[in-house]
């Protein structure tokens, strides 16, 4: 391809846009930490006494200690081999609700 926006070296596969196709242990430990963080906040809403559908709906969420390192690192990914890809390639994945409610939610 040639013309001004042909393709550079850097967008080809610069340090720019690469991604790791897993997470290191550093990441793992903070997605956990931010987990119980969330736990607690959530919690803390509950003991507080005030009732609304959101704190029903983040009370049947599973707790990071009751789910599965599956869950915790990985998502369903229909495009992916084996339905799964790691949490760190979603968009924004520290602001979404990733986790699997095994009881239907």
């Amino acid at each position: 391809m040639l013309g001004a926006f042909r393709p550079t070296s850097v967008s080809f596969g610069g340090l720019l846009w690469k991604v790791p196709w897993k997470l290191s242990p550093t990441r793992k430990a903070n997605a956990r930490a931010r987990l119980k963080r969330v736990d607690a906040v959530i919690e803390a809403v509950r003991e507080s006494g005030i009732q609304c559908n959101a704190l029903d709906r983040a009370l049947q969420l599973p707790r990071e200690h009751e789910m599965h390192p599956r869950d915790k690192y990985t998502t369903f990914s229909a495009d992916s081999r084996g339905y799964r890809k790691g949490i760190h390639k979603v968009p924004k994945w520290t602001r979404l609700t990733l986790r699997v409610n095994p009881k239907g939610f």
